[in-house]
């Protein structure tokens, strides 16, 4: 009886690396939950034809756009976790199953986590033609007229919508929130000059900041960002204790194969640590991560907490 379980721990070994060899058999969708042009679009392209290289196998980048990210992941949920599609998301994920009710699947049940892709700060941006030229001033300006100054995100409930939300009632302050459908649609009408003041991550602006299309107020992380050093924080302009950082993360329907997940996570991984793509990316702002299953999955049920008790607190919905 003493070989039993050194047999089983053999057999279930080889059974893993079984099913990692043999996979993929088939072409591999990536489902990113946005509009192209977004960031978590452009992680998702950046990596495709690495993965291609990598898995011998034809890599799809789908955009299934809508409702903050949860129909794409909703296609992913419903999926068949036979290792032939997986989602690449955005912080929105942690605040749908607060903000959308009846959502048709579980976050945490009906998904499996493979990794924390990597995390950047968002920065408050503005139109060159507009008055402000401090984070102080545009506060200024929005407690003098409530209401008076709109900002755009990426979408009702994305990170960047609570978190002014939580400036607002710190600082006693009501800003005009406009929500975008991602992305691509939010840089596209801040560059503009469609909207006046824009807040999303680093990563997004980046570029646009660097030729002067925009022009930068302030970061929301706790200390200023390497890539922005003259960029001041929240904190020191006036709104001390709040702060956020943006993220992206990959995704499995539940129930796939555990082989399969390690082998997506060493693949993906592994695009994304590429001089070309990590230079791309890290340019960009995206501070890399690439954290394991097991503390992504820790990772996003805090955020599930943190952010549902900011979106019951301030009865935020998906549609304001």
């Amino acid at each position: 009886m003493r070989f039993i379980r050194p047999l089983c721990i053999v057999l279930a070994a080889v059974s893993f690396q079984a099913v990692a060899q043999s996979w993929p058999s088939q072409p591999i969708r990536l489902i990113v939950p946005f509009p192209p042009g977004g960031t978590t679009d452009q992680i998702a392209r950046h990596v495709q034809p690495l993965l291609q290289q990598s898995l011998g196998t034809q890599v799809l980048v789908e955009n299934r756009a809508g409702a903050s990210g949860s129909i794409g992941s909703g296609v992913v949920a419903k999926s068949p976790p036979d290792g032939s599609t997986f989602l690449v998301v955005f912080d929105t994920h942690g605040v749908n199953p607060s903000l959308i009710p009846n959502m048709p699947f579980d976050t945490l049940k009906d998904l499996a986590p493979i990794m924390l892709i990597g995390k950047s700060p968002m920065v408050f941006t503005v139109h060159p033609s507009t008055p402000y030229r401090s984070f102080a001033e545009l506060l200024a300006a929005a407690r003098a007229k409530p209401n008076g100054v709109a900002y755009g995100t990426i979408g009702s409930g994305s990170l960047a919508h609570l978190f002014v939300t939580l400036i607002g009632k710190q600082a006693g302050i009501e800003f005009t929130h406009v929500p975008y459908k991602g992305g691509g649609p939010l840089i596209t009408d801040a560059v503009a000059g469609h909207v006046p003041v824009a807040i999303a991550t680093v990563a997004l602006f980046a570029p646009h900041i660097q030729s002067g299309k925009l022009r930068p107020l302030a970061v929301t992380s706790p200390r200023r960002f390497p890539q922005l050093p003259e960029v001041p924080t929240v904190a020191e302009q006036g709104v001390p204790g709040i702060d956020a950082e943006a993220y992206w993360g990959l995704l499995a329907p539940a129930k796939t194969p555990a082989a399969i997940i390690a082998r997506m996570h060493t693949e993906f991984g592994n695009a994304l640590k590429s001089p070309g793509v990590n230079e791309k990316l890290t340019q960009q702002g995206v501070v890399m991560t690439l954290s394991p299953p097991e503390e992504f999955s820790r990772f996003l049920e805090n955020e599930i907490a943190r952010w549902g008790k900011v979106v019951r607190e301030n009865k935020i919905s998906a549609g304001n």
